[in-house]
């Protein structure tokens, strides 16, 4: 059995992965190149758009909920309900007449994202060797930067985008129908009983991550269009994110050799110098593609290393732990998105990005014992 789990890893993970992909990388985070056109149909002011990131994050709060619960049930049964949940919130954007519909598939597809991360950390823990878990758990995390250097250049399209829309959502159904023929059954998850130690450290990582992720998620591409960089260009540093996305795999080897607490606290010290970049008054285009590249891969390093934070917390039953991490994270990312859009309109764009570099390098509290992972 054992070996059985070890040979079939790559596979659970790269179907994870793929799903992942279209959650995040197409349902949620496809939101931020097309703000331009959003704005121009809805007739979003700079608030609004922050507003429905606002909504997104949202639903992602509500999948998250459901997350724990699903994933005791079924661990294959909720990665196929964020898929499909992805799939409809898709549709409802593609269809939407006016904003309160576009706004409710925002959430729906955001629900999706929330459900997605611990259904595949659960479903690895039950189907993957002990001795590969952490790679399969790490790689299957990059699905994100797939999906964002798939949907990467879709906005330079001819077609508008409910048609581009309404293809991201033919493209779930094939998703869904995909892990739904090839994922594993898991096996019994450990029953969850009392609390999880050691969560507090975890959850202020993940708000950070997501106070520090919202302002670039919903306004980089805007940022770099005030600046004075082409569609092209500004669709090709959206495309370094999920290329460079990819290499965060390579966080949990790197943890395993050197230790949680040194490769998390560098990936941040990347992660504030990637922002800060953006808070130049003249960035070009070769700074802004390493900012998009520094940003996509300690993006994708840190939401793995706090899988894998998690996951030592809570070893039985992963999606616990998961679940509270990215809960976290989902709420930094709701407050600080139409903060973000607020103060974006007060002190302009670079000034946010600027500040938030800075907020990004208060991780380096992790030095004291109490703060960092174990």
């Amino acid at each position: 059995m054992t070996q059985t789990r070890t040979e079939r890893w790559w596979s659970t993970a790269a179907v994870g992965a793929v799903v992942i992909a279209l959650c995040y990388g197409f349902a949620r985070y496809a939101y931020g190149p097309f703000v331009p056109r959003f704005s121009e149909t809805f007739g979003l002011t700079t608030v609004g758009v922050g507003v429905l990131g606002g909504l997104s994050t949202a639903g992602y709060g509500l999948g998250l909920l459901l997350a724990p619960k699903t994933s005791a049930r079924s661990a294959r049964g909720t990665v196929l309900l964020a898929a499909a949940a992805a799939t409809l919130g898709l549709g409802l954007m593609a269809l939407a007449p006016q904003v309160t519909v576009f706004g409710a598939g925002i959430v729906v597809a955001g629900a999706g994202a929330g459900l997605v991360s611990p259904g595949v950390a659960q479903l690895i823990g039950e189907t993957v060797a002990t001795r590969t878990r952490d790679r399969a758990q790490t790689w299957a995390n990059t699905g994100t930067g797939l999906g964002l250097a798939a949907s990467a250049f879709t906005p330079l399209l001819a077609f508008g985008w409910p048609v581009i829309w309404a293809a991201f959502a033919a493209l779930g159904v094939a998703v869904t129908l995909l892990a739904w023929r090839t994922l594993p059954s898991g096996g019994s998850a450990v029953p969850a009983s009392g609390r999880v130690r050691g969560l507090v450290p975890l959850v202020l990582n993940s708000v950070l991550i997501g106070v520090t992720s919202a302002p670039y998620w919903t306004f980089s591409s805007s940022r770099l269009a005030e600046a004075g960089l082409s569609p092209l260009a500004v669709t090709c540093c959206w495309a370094t994110i999920g290329v460079a996305g990819l290499l965060g795999g390579l966080a949990g080897p790197a943890a395993g050799r050197l230790g949680l607490r040194m490769v998390n606290l560098a990936t941040w010290t990347l992660a504030a110098a990637g922002i800060g970049l953006l808070a130049l008054p003249d960035p070009g285009v070769p700074l802004a593609v390493l900012s998009g590249a520094l940003f996509g891969v300690t993006y994708m390093a840190l939401t793995g290393l706090c899988i894998l934070w998690a996951a030592r917390l809570s070893p039985g039953t992963p999606a616990r732990g998961i679940t509270w991490s990215f809960a976290g994270l989902g709420a930094g990312q709701t407050v600080a998105s139409p903060l973000a859009g607020a103060l974006a309109a007060s002190w302009g764009s670079a000034a946010v990005f600027g500040l938030t570099a800075l907020v990004a390098l208060t991780a380096w509290s992790q030095l004291h014992r109490r703060l960092g992972p174990p």
